[in-house]
């Protein structure tokens, strides 16, 4: 009788069981994640620079450093659930199957174009690195309508901006449009 751990096993693996260890336990990722992102906060929480006259009980660091223990304690419950057996389910209409790999194409542009629109704001601005963004993204998830979807990301970027700027009060970068909006 074969295991599942012997059908899983790919020939010439170094480490045998290792790949299929890891991949039934591949919620120990969100799990790094998690411990990294509580690390980074407590990190930035901790080394804030307070002024003296806002100083009491409740300060500007009381939030972060409560929202950074709650992530190191979330990261470390779900380890240990992890590691003792527990699963996530997939939804009830989950259509995606999960035997196939990821589409690493995909993820790269979409990786690509959210760095390079951050990478954007400040020198060309809210509204064309947003539409940028938009456009890109629509473009690495397939969409080849190169006639609507330029128009249809410039509108959502400018409408997102005028929420933002002068609706809500959030300043964006407005950039080389700042005299014209």
């Amino acid at each position: 009788m074969t295991t599942r751990t012997e059908l899983t096993e790919e020939p010439g693996e170094t480490a045998p069981g290792r790949r299929s260890w890891l991949r039934e336990h591949s919620e120990l990722g969100v799990c790094v994640l998690l411990l990294a992102l509580g690390v980074l906060v407590l990190t930035d929480a901790l080394t804030m620079d307070v002024d003296i006259t806002q100083r009491g009980p409740v300060g500007p660091k009381t939030v972060p450093v409560v929202v950074g223990i709650g992530l190191l304690v979330i990261a470390a419950l779900l380890a240990v659930d992890v590691l003792l057996g527990g699963r996530g389910e997939a939804e009830g209409g989950e259509d995606v199957d999960l035997s196939e790999p990821a589409d690493l194409r995909t993820v790269l542009l979409l990786s690509g174009i959210f760095l390079g629109a951050a990478a954007l704001i400040e020198p060309a601005g809210f509204p064309v690195a947003g539409a940028l963004l938009f456009w890109g993204a629509a473009f690495a998830l397939g969409s080849r309508r190169v006639d609507r979807d330029p128009l249809i990301a410039a509108v959502l970027s400018l409408i997102t901006y005028v929420v933002f700027d002068k609706l809500l009060g959030v300043p964006l970068p407005g950039g080389p449009l700042m005299g014209v909006l």
